[in-house]
């Protein structure tokens, strides 16, 4: 499992050193007021990529601190040390319907 994990790691990496090198041809990128911005097309794509990961960090941040403030208010518990705490069982519930059997792939 490990082996292909790496091997799925470099095929993903030599895939995106291919792309890379396919597309070093200059872009332009048209800004507002008559500003542009001249670059290999890898380099806008990249710029692109990660404007986008910045944005949607930036996006769950009020979520992320309303959570994290929520958590800070909570009451702490300790837990006492030599008692095991053990959940019952959930019933099994019977119905009228024919048994599925699962055929694993």
């Amino acid at each position: 499992m490990k082996y292909l994990l790496w091997l799925l790691k470099a095929a993903i990496f030599f895939t995106l050193f291919a792309f890379a090198l396919n597309n070093q041809h200059d872009a332009t990128v048209y800004f507002f007021f008559g500003t542009s911005w001249r670059a290999p097309l890898v380099l806008v794509v990249l710029a692109a990529f990660a404007g986008g990961l910045v944005v949607g960090a930036l996006g769950m941040l009020p979520g992320w601190w309303k959570h994290r403030s929520a958590a800070a208010q909570l009451p702490v518990t300790p837990v006492p040390t030599g008692t095991t705490t053990t959940t019952p069982a959930p019933p099994v519930v019977t119905t009228d319907l024919p048994a599925v059997r699962q055929h694993g792939l």
